[in-house]
C-alpha cells in the first residue's frame, strides 16, 4: 500500500514540475510571439543581422507560427504535435545561429535549452509519454 501512495505522490509531483516547466516555456514563447506580431524594431533588426528578411510580414509570420505551436502544445490532446512543431522551430533557430557564428552557449544552444524544457515538461506532465519512453523499469 505504501508503494501505491508513494507512486501517486510521485506522479502528482511530476505533473506539477512538468506544468511549471511547460509554463515557463509557454510564457517565454508568448512573449516572443508578441514582440514579433507587433513587431518591435529589435525583431526586424535582429532578422537582418541573421540574414533573414527584415520585413514586418516575415516577423509576423514567425509570430503566428510560434503561436500555433504554443496553442497546440498547451492543449493536452495536441501537446505532442505542438512539441514536435516547436522543436522544429527551435532547430531552425539553432541552424540560423550556427550559420552566422553566434556565441555557442547564449545563442546557439538557447533553442536546445527550450527544447529540453518543452519535452521535459511534457514528459513529466503526461503519463502516456512516460510509458512510451520509460527511463527505468
Amino acid at each position: 500500500m505504501n508503494a501505491i501512495v508513494q507512486s501517486a505522490s510521485d506522479a502528482k509531483a511530476a505533473r506539477w514540475t512538468g506544468s511549471i516547466m511547460s509554463g515557463v516555456v509557454v510564457l517565454f514563447l508568448l512573449f516572443d510571439a508578441g514582440i514579433k506580431l507587433v513587431p518591435l524594431e529589435i525583431v526586424t533588426e535582429t532578422s537582418a543581422q541573421l540574414g533573414l528578411p527584415a520585413t514586418v510580414e516575415f516577423a509576423r509570420l514567425l509570430g503566428i507560427l510560434t503561436l500555433i505551436g504554443v496553442v497546440l502544445y498547451v492543449a493536452p490532446q495536441t501537446a505532442v504535435l505542438g512539441a514536435i512543431l516547436l522543436t522544429g522551430y527551435m532547430g531552425g533557430a539553432i541552424a540560423t545561429h550556427v550559420r552566422v557564428g553566434s556565441p555557442l552557449f547564449s545563442h546557439v544552444l538557447f533553442g536546445f535549452y527550450l527544447g529540453v524544457l518543452i519535452w521535459g515538461g511534457l514528459y513529466l506532465r503526461d503519463p502516456r509519454l512516460r510509458q512510451l519512453i520509460p527511463f527505468r523499469r
